[in-house]
């Protein structure tokens, strides 16, 4: 319900832009993500703090709070975060299947979200195997980082750089779902807080990094975006 006031709410600011001499058309526009050293800060500060916490000493933070998780929430499950790290992703293009155009056209934004995806996966899935830490609920040897923190920050991010210029909420939004996904992994008892800070930095760099790269090549052959 609330999406659904959102998008018609969105909606409605759209056509008074267009009865204004606006062209909906004209906002979707691809351009390109400069780089920069403050870019970096926050997905190298959550990398950092995700190696720094990764001690498993007994009395490490990690250890503390899976300890207090089990007195409090030792019977908590829930299955909304398998499905939770999508939503940016959802509503991305729920948002531009609805009318309201995203920054970059959509065969430049997919194949952003292809590469990320690759990018990202093929990220976690090394560190995991490699560093092939056990899980708090004693399941599996590949907890370290948490793939499901990854996935929601790199979601978040992508919603985030595609509709912040309409919405200067949205990255709150995006990134507050990828926080909910990266709690609930801890409340799940699946993963450590080391595990999900350095999935939230991975998912952020690695879509970030895809969208300095990217040559918006697609459907526009002669295009240039302009740079912001």
């Amino acid at each position: 319900m609330k999406f659904r006031c959102l998008v018609l709410f969105s909606i409605v600011i759209i056509q008074q832009q267009a009865l204004n001499g606006q062209s909906i058309d004209s906002l979707e526009i691809n351009y390109r993500l400069k780089f920069s050293n403050e870019q970096l800060a926050i997905p190298v500060g959550l990398i950092a703090s995700g190696l720094i916490t990764n001690r498993n000493k007994s009395e490490s933070l990690k250890n503390e709070i899976v300890e207090e998780r089990n007195k409090h929430l030792a019977k908590f499950h829930t299955p909304v975060d398998n499905y939770l790290q999508f939503a940016p992703y959802a509503i991305a293009y729920g948002l531009d299947f609805a009318g309201i155009k995203s920054k970059t056209d959509i065969s430049n934004r997919t194949a952003i979200m292809i590469k990320s995806e690759l990018l990202m996966m093929g990220t976690v899935s090394l560190l995991k195997y490699s560093t092939a830490q056990l899980r708090p609920d004693g399941t599996a040897h590949n907890s370290f980082p948490s793939g499901h923190t990854a996935q929601a920050f790199a979601a978040a991010t992508f919603l985030s750089e595609e509709y912040k210029h309409r919405f200067k909420w949205m990255p709150y939004v995006s990134y507050g779902i990828a926080s909910g996904v990266g709690l609930l992994r801890m409340a799940n008892n699946r993963h450590y807080i080391s595990d999900v800070l350095l999935g939230a930095g991975i998912g952020i760099l690695t879509t970030k990094v895809t969208y300095w790269t990217h040559q918006y090549k697609w459907g526009r052959k002669n295009a240039e975006p302009p740079k912001f």
